[in-house]
């Protein structure tokens, strides 16, 4: 299989739990992510953590209100087997969008 870019997007989230904007169990450990941008915006001000693996905070920021601010200045690898989350400290209205390049690793028996 090729390599794919991917967009992602989540809009009107007012759970305020961490998401995984790519779903459960992704990426595969076949697979590893390059994220190129991650978009976020709010109606309130929440402060954002991007986690990788569930353990280490990679990115924390408090946004400005109606604002759309984006929290990667370098791209950042997301590994197989490891998880990257998004979560808002609030309820209010909270999007985000994130794109990425899928890099998929051949596997040979």
């Amino acid at each position: 299989m090729a390599n794919q870019f991917k967009f992602v997007g989540v809009d009107n989230n007012t759970s305020g739990s961490a998401l995984n904007p790519f779903g459960s169990g992704n990426p595969l450990v076949s697979e590893t992510y390059v994220i190129k941008s991650i978009l976020v915006t709010s109606e309130g001000t929440p402060t954002v953590t991007v986690t990788n693996n569930s353990i280490t905070a990679i990115k924390s920021a408090a946004l400005t209100a109606n604002t759309t601010t984006e929290l990667l200045s370098q791209p950042l690898v997301v590994e197989g087997g490891n998880t990257l989350t998004i979560q808002s400290s609030n309820s209010n209205s909270f999007d985000f969008a994130v794109s990425y390049l899928n890099i998929k690793k051949e596997i040979t028996t």
